[in-house]
This record gives C-alpha cells, sequence and structure tokens, in this order.
C-alpha cells in the first residue's frame, strides 16, 4: 500500500487518522483497511493515545465507499481477495463498533459505503454542512453493507428501509435528524474542533471521563443542524416503507399519487430486483440481531453476490461502461423468489466470527 492513501500521527494525545486518496475519494482499499486495524489494535492499548479522530485530506469526500473496480476485476477472475476484502472490512468495522477509545469521525463531504462503515460505528460523529451520506448499494446490483443490518433498522420509523431501497442522500441536517450524526457544525470549524481535540484534560485510564471530555471539546463547536429536509417526507416514507414486501412498498408509493413518492418508486424500479428483496430482507432480520451477529450475516450476503450476476453486471453499466443500463437476472420483482433471497443468507464452510469482548458499542459497557 502506498502511505500516500492513509497517514497516522499522535499528537497531544490524538491518535490522527488521515484518508488521503483524493483522486479516488477515499474508496477505502484491503490495504487501507488492514494498515487501519493495526493501527487501532496498537493504539488501543498505548496509554499516550487517549482518543482517535478520522479525517480527509479532501474537502469532497470522507470517503464514498470501496475499492468496486478491484472487487470487480477481482470477482471476474474467483480471486479470494472478494472473501478477504469484506472479511477484513467489516472485521475493521466490529473494531471501531466495540473500539473503548473515544472514537471522533468528521463526515464531511460524500460519506457511502465503505466510508459509512469506518465512521457510523464510532462514539462521535460529526456532521456538516457538506454531508452527503448514502447506502447507494442497490444501485449497482449488491446491498448496504458495512453493518447496515444493524443500524439501519435503528433509524427512526421506515427510514432505514427507505434509504436502503433508494440509496437516498441525507445532508449535514438529515443525517443528525435521523441519528447518524451525533453532532453538527459547519465545516470550517473543523479545524479548530482537531485542534482543541489535541490536549483533552482526563485521565488515561478513564475511558468514561475520556469520551465526556470529547463530547465537551465536540460541542463547544457544535450548532443546531436546523430543519431536515427528509422530516416532510416522513409520513410518506413510514406509510409506504413500513411494507413487509418490495412490492407492497412499490404498490403504496403508486397509490399515494404525490410527486415524491413517483420518483422514489422510480428510482426503485431502476435497481435490483434481487438486491431490493435482499435489501428488506436483512432489514427485517437486522432488527433482532445485535452488530456481530449482523456482520456475519453481512458475510454471507457478500459471498453470494460475489458468486452471482447483479453486482458485476451493475459496475459494468455504472461504472465500466457507463450506458447505466443494466441488465438485472432476474430482470423482474416477480421473478425472484424467497428462495433466491434466502439463498443469499444460507450459511458458509468459513463463517466471519469474532473473539469476545469485554466492551459494549463506543466503550465500555457501562457508558
Amino acid at each position: 500500500m502506498s502511505s500516500e492513501d492513509i497517514g497516522f500521527e499522535v499528537a497531544g494525545g490524538l491518535g490522527i487518522v488521515t484518508l488521503n486518496r483524493p483522486k479516488a475519494l477515499n474508496a477505502v482499499t484491503l490495504e487501507m483497511v488492514h494498515a487501519l486495524d493495526a493501527q487501532l489494535r496498537q493504539w488501543e492499548g498505548d496509554d499516550g493515545v487517549l482518543a482517535v479522530m478520522i479525517h480527509s485530506t479532501t474537502e469532497r469526500a470522507f470517503a464514498a465507499g470501496g475499492d468496486i473496480r478491484r472487487l470487480y476485476d477481482a470477482g471476474r477472475s474467483r480471486d479470494r481477495y472478494t472473501a478477504d476484502f469484506f472479511r477484513d472490512e467489516y472485521t475493521l468495522d466490529w473494531r471501531i463498533f466495540h473500539y473503548p477509545k473515544p472514537y471522533v469521525a468528521l463526515m464531511s463531504g460524500v460519506t457511502m459505503g465503505g466510508g459509512v462503515g469506518i465512521s457510523i460505528h464510532g462514539s462521535h460523529r460529526v456532521v456538516t454542512e457538506a454531508t452527503v451520506f448514502a447506502m447507494p448499494e442497490t444501485g449497482i446490483g449488491f446491498f448496504p453493507d458495512v453493518g447496515a443490518t444493524y443500524f439501519l433498522p435503528r433509524l427512526p420509523g421506515a427510514l432505514g428501509v427507505y434509504l436502503a431501497m433508494t440509496g437516498a442522500r441525507l445532508g449535514g441536517a438529515d443525517c443528525v435528524y435521523a441519528g447518524i450524526g451525533t453532532h453538527y457544525m459547519p465545516s470550517e470549524r473543523l479545524p479548530q474542533l482537531a485542534s482543541n481535540l489535541l490536549a483533552p484534560n482526563f485521565p488515561a485510564d478513564d475511558l468514561e471521563a475520556a469520551h465526556a471530555a470529547v463530547t465537551v471539546a465536540i460541542e463547544r463547536l457544535s450548532e443546531n443542524a436546523g430543519t431536515a429536509p427528509i422530516e416532510v417526507h416522513r409520513r410518506v416514507i413510514d406509510a409506504c416503507f413500513s411494507a413487509d414486501t418490495v412490492e407492497e412498498i412499490l404498490d403504496r408509493l403508486d397509490a399515494d399519487g404525490g410527486a415524491w413518492a413517483a420518483k422514489a418508486a422510480a428510482t426503485m424500479r431502476r435497481r435490483s430486483p434481487l438486491a431490493l428483496k435482499v435489501a428488506r430482507e436483512q432489514v427485517r432480520r437486522g432488527a433482532r440481531l445485535d452488530l456481530d451477529a449482523s456482520l456475519a450475516l453481512e458475510f454471507r450476503v457478500s459471498q453470494a453476490f460475489m458468486a452471482g450476476h447483479d453486482f458485476f453486471e451493475g459496475v459494468r453499466a455504472t461504472i465500466l461502461d457507463k450506458d447505466n443500463a443494466p441488465r438485472w437476472n432476474p430482470a423482474r420483482l416477480e421473478d425472484v423468489t424467497q428462495d433466491m433471497v434466502d439463498a443469499c443468507f444460507a450459511p458458509l464452510d468459513d463463517e466471519l466470527r469474532f473473539p469476545p469482548t469485554g466492551f459494549g458499542p463506543h466503550g465500555p459497557d457501562a457508558l
């Protein structure tokens, strides 16, 4: 891995992670995953590191996803990279979720796919007016992963299903409204925030105090995000996307008759029918699962898609040939059977498993 893709330094008790792959909008590679995972493990046992902050060198993006082109090439050649990438990426997401020290993600700019995985599981998630958050995977014949099975069902109302079905983009105010972001501030204040975090005033052996001190430092620069545009559509979202099946969601959107509902339905109809049905099923299952079980489930689904058709066709149509005319298989929702969906969740010979941890999400269980 080029050292320019991701950097690490420690200053004033703060472990700083810098994403520096601007031409690719910081799309996360397997080498970046390995480097960040190793560094977090090292910092976890370092009493000189009291908190971690991850940010980007480009204003355009925090991280726009995973290295899709490399996954495409590896899948076409049946390279084991398609298993290694997801196994190790999900392990990193798991580590961030259970990380005992404060983990501050500055989610300014485009934050999608793999970029969501290295941010949304952190204890402190700062969004700005420049934030563009989305889980657009069904548009390339994939499914919302990196822990989406866990966090999407826990968003207010039917917002999680809506995001999974449509890949809708949320701004900073929307993210705070949905609970995706913990704090909002203008992007111009981010350099000051980084400076304020450099010399935290709390004991190195007191994790609760560490989390509290980081929260105070962020709140000093935070402000009210204002009205969330998505709130205007909550009635329709909850009424339509709470339906049990993809077909019923579309029926409800069509019956609504409004322009917003019609646009949402049209978006869904362009997406992979199999991916839509798998995503609806994963959100349903995820409501009953913890994060560890959710990621293990996602690893199963990822390998099913890597062995299938739609991901490769979606990447071809949207990224390679850019004709935006994917030929999904099956091509119609009614041709996607429950057996096809269930097969994507079938157990593997080599399951993703995690070691036991004494920590809950974002630190000790007491927090």
